[in-house]
Protein backbone atom coordinates (compact mmCIF):
# COMPACT_ATOMS: atom_id res chain seq x y z
CA UNK A 1 0.00 0.00 0.00
CA UNK A 2 1.34 3.40 -0.89
CA UNK A 3 -0.09 6.45 0.78
CA UNK A 4 -0.36 8.19 -3.16
CA UNK A 5 -3.03 5.23 -3.72
CA UNK A 6 -5.18 6.13 -0.42
CA UNK A 7 -4.79 9.73 -0.68
CA UNK A 8 -6.23 9.63 -4.45
CA UNK A 9 -9.39 7.50 -3.41
CA UNK A 10 -9.79 10.09 -0.80
CA UNK A 11 -9.96 12.44 -3.21
CA UNK A 12 -12.42 10.48 -5.63
CA UNK A 13 -14.86 10.41 -2.59
CA UNK A 14 -14.59 13.88 -1.90
CA UNK A 15 -15.29 14.90 -5.23
CA UNK A 16 -18.13 13.27 -5.18
CA UNK A 17 -19.08 14.26 -1.97
CA UNK A 18 -19.04 17.94 -3.34
CA UNK A 19 -20.80 16.79 -6.52
CA UNK A 20 -23.78 15.37 -4.47
CA UNK A 21 -23.96 18.01 -2.37
CA UNK A 22 -23.32 15.79 1.04
CA UNK A 23 -21.58 16.39 4.67
CA UNK A 24 -20.23 13.08 4.46
CA UNK A 25 -20.49 9.73 3.25
CA UNK A 26 -20.82 6.20 5.08
CA UNK A 27 -18.95 3.12 3.95
CA UNK A 28 -20.95 0.04 5.19
CA UNK A 29 -20.06 -2.21 2.35
CA UNK A 30 -16.84 -4.64 2.60
CA UNK A 31 -16.23 -3.81 -0.91
CA UNK A 32 -15.54 -0.28 -0.59
CA UNK A 33 -14.00 -0.62 3.23
CA UNK A 34 -11.13 -2.48 1.17
CA UNK A 35 -11.22 -0.46 -1.57
CA UNK A 36 -10.69 3.06 -0.07
CA UNK A 37 -8.52 1.52 2.52
CA UNK A 38 -6.03 -0.05 -0.30
CA UNK A 39 -6.91 -3.81 0.82
CA UNK A 40 -7.84 -3.97 4.47
CA UNK A 41 -10.56 -5.80 5.85
CA UNK A 42 -14.00 -5.00 7.92
CA UNK A 43 -15.24 -8.83 7.52
CA UNK A 44 -15.84 -11.03 10.11
CA UNK A 45 -18.13 -13.44 7.57
CA UNK A 46 -16.46 -14.29 4.57
CA UNK A 47 -19.74 -14.11 3.05
CA UNK A 48 -21.23 -10.91 3.88
CA UNK A 49 -21.67 -7.72 2.39
CA UNK A 50 -21.76 -5.76 5.06
CA UNK A 51 -19.03 -5.15 6.95
CA UNK A 52 -18.40 -5.08 10.94
CA UNK A 53 -16.53 -1.48 10.66
CA UNK A 54 -17.98 1.17 8.85
CA UNK A 55 -16.15 4.33 7.12
CA UNK A 56 -17.12 8.03 7.60
CA UNK A 57 -15.83 10.81 5.42
CA UNK A 58 -15.98 14.32 5.88
CA UNK A 59 -14.90 17.55 3.95
CA UNK A 60 -11.61 17.41 6.68
CA UNK A 61 -11.87 13.73 8.66
CA UNK A 62 -12.01 10.60 8.43
CA UNK A 63 -13.01 7.93 10.87
CA UNK A 64 -13.98 4.12 11.20
CA UNK A 65 -17.05 3.91 13.09
CA UNK A 66 -17.20 0.29 14.87
CA UNK A 67 -18.28 -1.44 18.33
CA UNK A 68 -15.24 -2.20 20.80
CA UNK A 69 -15.00 -5.15 19.80
CA UNK A 70 -13.78 -4.74 16.62
CA UNK A 71 -11.89 -1.87 17.40
CA UNK A 72 -8.55 -3.27 18.94
CA UNK A 73 -8.19 -5.27 15.45
CA UNK A 74 -8.57 -2.73 13.05
CA UNK A 75 -6.15 -0.52 14.81
CA UNK A 76 -2.91 -3.02 15.41
CA UNK A 77 -3.93 -5.15 12.19
CA UNK A 78 -5.45 -3.05 9.70
CA UNK A 79 -3.59 -0.08 10.99
CA UNK A 80 -5.92 2.45 9.82
CA UNK A 81 -4.52 5.33 11.90
CA UNK A 82 -1.81 5.39 9.73
CA UNK A 83 -4.11 6.50 7.00
CA UNK A 84 -5.79 9.21 8.53
CA UNK A 85 -8.22 7.66 10.36
CA UNK A 86 -9.34 8.00 13.99
CA UNK A 87 -11.27 5.11 15.49
CA UNK A 88 -14.50 5.77 17.22
CA UNK A 89 -16.19 2.83 19.09
CA UNK A 90 -18.90 2.61 21.14
CA UNK A 91 -20.04 -0.67 23.74
CA UNK A 92 -21.19 -3.51 21.80
CA UNK A 93 -24.29 -3.69 24.41
CA UNK A 94 -25.34 -0.54 23.49
CA UNK A 95 -27.37 0.75 20.51
CA UNK A 96 -24.97 3.78 19.35
CA UNK A 97 -23.80 3.71 15.70
CA UNK A 98 -26.81 5.61 14.25
CA UNK A 99 -26.40 8.32 16.65
CA UNK A 100 -22.25 8.30 16.62
CA UNK A 101 -22.53 8.90 12.91
CA UNK A 102 -24.99 11.92 13.22
CA UNK A 103 -22.57 13.39 15.78
CA UNK A 104 -19.53 12.67 13.76
CA UNK A 105 -20.99 14.06 10.45
CA UNK A 106 -22.27 17.36 12.24
CA UNK A 107 -25.64 16.37 11.91
CA UNK A 108 -25.57 17.02 7.66
CA UNK A 109 -26.74 15.05 4.78
CA UNK A 110 -25.01 11.89 4.59
CA UNK A 111 -24.69 9.62 1.64
CA UNK A 112 -24.29 6.04 2.20
CA UNK A 113 -23.09 2.75 0.46
CA UNK A 114 -26.13 1.03 1.58
CA UNK A 115 -29.90 1.44 3.11
CA UNK A 116 -29.14 3.18 6.75
CA UNK A 117 -31.34 5.41 8.75
CA UNK A 118 -31.33 8.49 7.78
CA UNK A 119 -28.92 8.76 5.07
CA UNK A 120 -29.50 8.87 1.40
CA UNK A 121 -28.58 5.91 -0.78
CA UNK A 122 -25.59 6.78 -3.24
CA UNK A 123 -24.25 3.15 -4.40
CA UNK A 124 -24.93 4.08 -8.36
CA UNK A 125 -22.98 6.91 -7.91
CA UNK A 126 -20.14 5.50 -5.51
CA UNK A 127 -19.37 2.38 -7.47
CA UNK A 128 -17.69 3.42 -10.22
CA UNK A 129 -15.18 5.39 -8.48
CA UNK A 130 -14.57 1.84 -7.62
CA UNK A 131 -14.11 0.97 -11.44
CA UNK A 132 -10.95 2.82 -12.89
CA UNK A 133 -7.86 0.62 -10.74
CA UNK A 134 -4.79 2.56 -9.64
CA UNK A 135 -1.18 1.18 -10.35
CA UNK A 136 -0.88 -0.37 -6.77
CA UNK A 137 -4.36 -2.19 -7.33
CA UNK A 138 -3.11 -3.54 -10.88
CA UNK A 139 -0.29 -5.32 -9.23
CA UNK A 140 -2.18 -6.54 -6.48
CA UNK A 141 -5.10 -7.76 -9.15
CA UNK A 142 -1.58 -9.61 -11.06
CA UNK A 143 -0.47 -11.68 -7.88
CA UNK A 144 -4.20 -12.65 -6.68
CA UNK A 145 -4.86 -13.75 -10.28
CA UNK A 146 -1.67 -15.63 -10.39
CA UNK A 147 -2.70 -17.11 -7.17
CA UNK A 148 -6.10 -18.26 -8.32
CA UNK A 149 -4.54 -19.91 -11.52
CA UNK A 150 -2.68 -21.67 -9.97
CA UNK A 151 -4.44 -22.86 -7.08
CA UNK A 152 -7.37 -23.94 -9.35
CA UNK A 153 -4.90 -25.87 -12.24
CA UNK A 154 -3.56 -27.65 -9.04
CA UNK A 155 -6.59 -28.55 -7.64
CA UNK A 156 -8.51 -29.95 -10.88
CA UNK A 157 -5.19 -31.69 -11.67
CA UNK A 158 -5.26 -33.69 -8.74
CA UNK A 159 -8.72 -34.95 -9.45
CA UNK A 160 -8.88 -38.45 -10.06
CA UNK A 161 -12.13 -40.62 -11.15
CA UNK A 162 -14.17 -41.32 -7.92
CA UNK A 163 -13.85 -38.14 -6.50
CA UNK A 164 -16.69 -36.23 -4.79
CA UNK A 165 -17.33 -32.87 -6.31
CA UNK A 166 -17.70 -31.38 -2.70
CA UNK A 167 -14.29 -33.08 -1.86
CA UNK A 168 -12.52 -31.44 -4.81
CA UNK A 169 -13.74 -27.98 -3.69
CA UNK A 170 -12.18 -29.00 0.08
CA UNK A 171 -8.99 -29.26 -1.86
CA UNK A 172 -9.46 -25.89 -2.95
CA UNK A 173 -10.19 -24.04 -0.54
CA UNK A 174 -6.77 -25.43 1.57
CA UNK A 175 -4.93 -24.25 -1.61
CA UNK A 176 -6.41 -20.75 -1.53
CA UNK A 177 -6.43 -20.55 2.49
CA UNK A 178 -2.54 -21.60 2.25
CA UNK A 179 -2.50 -17.92 1.03
CA UNK A 180 -4.81 -15.98 2.45
CA UNK A 181 -7.27 -15.81 -0.47
CA UNK A 182 -11.39 -16.13 0.09
CA UNK A 183 -13.16 -18.76 -2.13
CA UNK A 184 -16.55 -16.51 -2.33
CA UNK A 185 -18.04 -18.61 -5.07
CA UNK A 186 -17.41 -22.27 -5.72
CA UNK A 187 -18.56 -24.85 -8.64
CA UNK A 188 -17.76 -28.39 -9.06
CA UNK A 189 -19.49 -30.26 -11.70
CA UNK A 190 -19.05 -33.63 -12.80
CA UNK A 191 -19.93 -35.02 -16.22
CA UNK A 192 -23.30 -34.63 -17.27
CA UNK A 193 -23.79 -31.89 -14.39
CA UNK A 194 -21.36 -29.48 -16.71
CA UNK A 195 -24.15 -29.54 -19.31
CA UNK A 196 -27.31 -29.57 -17.27
CA UNK A 197 -26.83 -26.36 -14.92
CA UNK A 198 -24.86 -23.29 -15.33
CA UNK A 199 -24.15 -22.54 -11.75
CA UNK A 200 -23.53 -26.40 -10.45
CA UNK A 201 -23.05 -26.12 -7.02
CA UNK A 202 -20.99 -28.85 -5.81
CA UNK A 203 -22.43 -31.70 -4.36
CA UNK A 204 -21.98 -35.46 -3.47
CA UNK A 205 -21.51 -36.81 -7.28
CA UNK A 206 -19.19 -38.68 -7.86
CA UNK A 207 -16.67 -37.84 -10.92
CA UNK A 208 -16.15 -40.48 -13.55
CA UNK A 209 -14.84 -38.81 -17.32
CA UNK A 210 -15.09 -35.25 -16.71
CA UNK A 211 -14.95 -32.31 -14.08
CA UNK A 212 -15.20 -28.52 -14.34
CA UNK A 213 -14.05 -26.53 -11.24
CA UNK A 214 -14.86 -22.47 -11.10
CA UNK A 215 -14.14 -19.97 -8.59
CA UNK A 216 -14.37 -16.62 -7.58
CA UNK A 217 -11.89 -15.82 -5.72
CA UNK A 218 -10.93 -13.17 -3.22
CA UNK A 219 -7.85 -11.03 -1.67
CA UNK A 220 -7.19 -7.34 -0.92
CA UNK A 221 -10.86 -7.12 -1.33
CA UNK A 222 -10.62 -7.89 -5.16
CA UNK A 223 -11.91 -10.71 -7.05
CA UNK A 224 -10.97 -12.94 -9.28
CA UNK A 225 -13.38 -15.64 -11.71
CA UNK A 226 -11.94 -18.57 -13.41
CA UNK A 227 -13.36 -21.68 -14.91
CA UNK A 228 -10.86 -24.96 -15.65
CA UNK A 229 -11.85 -28.14 -16.77
CA UNK A 230 -9.94 -31.81 -16.62
CA UNK A 231 -11.17 -34.57 -19.04
CA UNK A 232 -10.14 -38.40 -18.16
CA UNK A 233 -8.78 -40.19 -21.56
CA UNK A 234 -8.64 -38.27 -24.72
CA UNK A 235 -11.07 -35.43 -25.65
CA UNK A 236 -13.88 -36.10 -27.92
CA UNK A 237 -13.37 -34.47 -31.02
CA UNK A 238 -17.12 -32.86 -31.05
CA UNK A 239 -15.89 -31.21 -27.39
CA UNK A 240 -12.94 -30.36 -28.56
CA UNK A 241 -14.59 -28.13 -31.19
CA UNK A 242 -16.94 -26.79 -29.04
CA UNK A 243 -14.43 -25.55 -26.32
CA UNK A 244 -12.15 -24.26 -29.22
CA UNK A 245 -15.58 -22.22 -30.41
CA UNK A 246 -15.89 -20.58 -26.29
CA UNK A 247 -12.80 -19.80 -26.08
CA UNK A 248 -13.01 -17.72 -29.37
CA UNK A 249 -16.28 -16.43 -27.84
CA UNK A 250 -14.34 -14.96 -25.03
CA UNK A 251 -11.74 -13.77 -26.87
CA UNK A 252 -13.91 -11.38 -29.11
CA UNK A 253 -15.70 -9.77 -26.18
CA UNK A 254 -12.15 -9.43 -23.99
CA UNK A 255 -10.85 -8.26 -27.57
CA UNK A 256 -13.60 -5.66 -28.03
CA UNK A 257 -13.42 -4.19 -24.22
CA UNK A 258 -11.83 -1.26 -24.83
CA UNK A 259 -11.17 1.73 -22.78
CA UNK A 260 -13.72 4.51 -24.14
CA UNK A 261 -15.95 2.22 -25.69
CA UNK A 262 -19.43 1.25 -24.70
CA UNK A 263 -19.06 -2.36 -23.23
CA UNK A 264 -22.53 -2.86 -24.60
CA UNK A 265 -20.58 -3.30 -28.30
CA UNK A 266 -18.35 -5.77 -26.66
CA UNK A 267 -21.59 -7.54 -25.25
CA UNK A 268 -22.96 -7.23 -28.54
CA UNK A 269 -19.85 -8.67 -30.76
CA UNK A 270 -19.69 -11.67 -28.42
CA UNK A 271 -23.34 -12.44 -29.63
CA UNK A 272 -22.12 -12.18 -33.24
CA UNK A 273 -19.46 -14.50 -32.07
CA UNK A 274 -21.98 -17.23 -30.89
CA UNK A 275 -23.90 -17.50 -34.46
CA UNK A 276 -20.58 -17.07 -36.21
CA UNK A 277 -19.09 -20.47 -34.37
CA UNK A 278 -22.33 -21.95 -34.70
CA UNK A 279 -24.35 -22.02 -31.36
CA UNK A 280 -26.93 -18.71 -31.99
CA UNK A 281 -28.73 -19.20 -28.98
CA UNK A 282 -26.42 -20.69 -26.28
CA UNK A 283 -26.05 -16.90 -24.87
CA UNK A 284 -29.78 -17.34 -23.96
CA UNK A 285 -29.25 -19.85 -21.23
CA UNK A 286 -26.51 -17.48 -18.49
CA UNK A 287 -25.72 -13.79 -18.63
CA UNK A 288 -22.31 -12.81 -20.53
CA UNK A 289 -20.01 -11.60 -17.07
CA UNK A 290 -19.46 -8.01 -16.81
CA UNK A 291 -17.31 -5.39 -15.32
CA UNK A 292 -15.54 -7.04 -11.81
CA UNK A 293 -13.23 -5.65 -9.22
CA UNK A 294 -14.33 -5.23 -5.72
CA UNK A 295 -17.78 -7.31 -6.33
CA UNK A 296 -18.07 -10.35 -7.77
CA UNK A 297 -19.33 -8.13 -11.24
CA UNK A 298 -19.59 -4.62 -10.79
CA UNK A 299 -22.27 -4.73 -13.23
CA UNK A 300 -23.52 -7.75 -15.55
CA UNK A 301 -23.75 -6.55 -19.29
CA UNK A 302 -26.47 -6.84 -21.32
CA UNK A 303 -28.45 -4.76 -24.16
CA UNK A 304 -29.14 -1.44 -21.57
CA UNK A 305 -26.32 -1.71 -19.70
CA UNK A 306 -25.17 2.10 -20.26
CA UNK A 307 -21.34 2.12 -18.87
CA UNK A 308 -18.40 2.98 -20.98
CA UNK A 309 -15.41 0.79 -20.23
CA UNK A 310 -12.45 2.23 -18.37
CA UNK A 311 -8.73 2.63 -18.10
CA UNK A 312 -7.47 -0.38 -16.20
CA UNK A 313 -10.98 -1.94 -15.15
CA UNK A 314 -11.51 -5.69 -14.61
CA UNK A 315 -13.65 -7.44 -16.25
CA UNK A 316 -14.81 -11.48 -16.21
CA UNK A 317 -16.98 -12.42 -19.40
CA UNK A 318 -18.39 -15.93 -19.20
CA UNK A 319 -19.32 -17.25 -22.09
CA UNK A 320 -21.13 -20.80 -22.23
CA UNK A 321 -21.94 -23.35 -24.41
CA UNK A 322 -24.15 -26.61 -22.87
CA UNK A 323 -21.29 -29.07 -21.70
CA UNK A 324 -18.76 -26.01 -22.16
CA UNK A 325 -17.57 -22.72 -20.43
CA UNK A 326 -14.76 -20.37 -20.86
CA UNK A 327 -13.77 -17.71 -18.23
CA UNK A 328 -10.98 -15.83 -16.70
CA UNK A 329 -10.54 -12.29 -15.30
CA UNK A 330 -8.81 -9.53 -17.81
CA UNK A 331 -8.14 -5.78 -16.84
CA UNK A 332 -8.94 -3.52 -19.78
CA UNK A 333 -6.45 -0.75 -21.00
CA UNK A 334 -5.57 1.45 -24.27
CA UNK A 335 -2.63 -0.86 -25.21
CA UNK A 336 -5.33 -4.01 -25.18
CA UNK A 337 -6.36 -6.87 -22.84
CA UNK A 338 -4.08 -7.98 -19.63
CA UNK A 339 -5.19 -11.04 -18.53
CA UNK A 340 -4.94 -11.94 -14.76
CA UNK A 341 -5.67 -15.43 -13.97
CA UNK A 342 -4.35 -17.13 -17.55
CA UNK A 343 -2.94 -20.72 -17.33
CA UNK A 344 -0.44 -21.13 -14.56
CA UNK A 345 0.37 -24.82 -15.26
CA UNK A 346 -2.37 -25.84 -17.51
CA UNK A 347 -1.80 -26.34 -21.35
CA UNK A 348 -2.30 -23.55 -23.38
CA UNK A 349 -4.72 -22.88 -26.21
CA UNK A 350 -3.77 -20.15 -28.28
CA UNK A 351 -5.62 -17.59 -30.41
CA UNK A 352 -5.23 -14.74 -32.76
CA UNK A 353 -8.49 -12.85 -31.77
CA UNK A 354 -8.74 -8.78 -33.14
CA UNK A 355 -4.97 -8.11 -33.31
CA UNK A 356 -4.41 -10.17 -30.01
CA UNK A 357 -3.07 -13.06 -28.95
CA UNK A 358 -4.40 -15.10 -26.36
CA UNK A 359 -2.55 -17.78 -24.28
CA UNK A 360 -5.77 -19.47 -23.10
CA UNK A 361 -6.70 -22.68 -20.85
CA UNK A 362 -6.99 -25.89 -22.82
CA UNK A 363 -8.69 -28.63 -21.24
CA UNK A 364 -6.04 -30.86 -19.40
CA UNK A 365 -5.92 -34.55 -20.71
CA UNK A 366 -5.39 -37.29 -17.59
Amino acid sequence: MAIEEVNEKKKRVRALMEELKLDAVLLRRQSNFSWLTAGRLNLVGIATEMGAASLLITPEREYVVCNNIEAPRIEREEQLPAQGYEIRSYPWHENRENELIRELSGGGQIGCDSEFPGTREISAYFNPLRYSLTPWEVERYKALGTLASRAVEETIASIEPGDKECAVIGRLAERLWQDRVDFITTFCAADDRISHYRHPIATETQIRGRAMLGVNARKWGLIVCLTRFVQFGAVPSELEKQYAANVHIDCVLMANTRPGRPVVEAFNKGLEAYIETGYPEEWKLHHQGGSIGYAGRDYRVNFQTPDVVQENQGFAWNPSISGTKSEDTMLATSAGPVPLSGPVTFPVLEMQVGGYTFQRPAILQK
